[in-house]
């Protein structure tokens, strides 16, 4: 599942709002018995990440999905 975000935030408002927005989805997501990247790119390029399986970091690698042909993208 991928899904995009956009703001209307200064660069700087993006910045001071990123880290609290990856903690609140982070501790959702801690709670599902799943596997999960979350990153956050703001207008000015810093990026936010954090990865976890119930609250245990994961190394990208085990989160790589091959894409499924018979999956259609909506990516312009």
């Amino acid at each position: 599942m991928n899904i995009r975000f956009t703001s209307s935030l200064t660069p700087e408002d993006e910045n001071l709002i990123a880290p609290g927005v990856l903690r609140a989805l982070a501790s959702i997501l801690d709670l599902l018995p799943i596997a999960y990247l979350i990153r956050i790119d703001t207008s000015d390029s810093q990026v936010y990440q954090q990865s976890g399986r119930n609250g245990q970091d994961l190394p990208a690698d085990d989160l790589i999905r091959a894409k499924s042909p018979s999956v259609a993208s909506f990516e312009s």
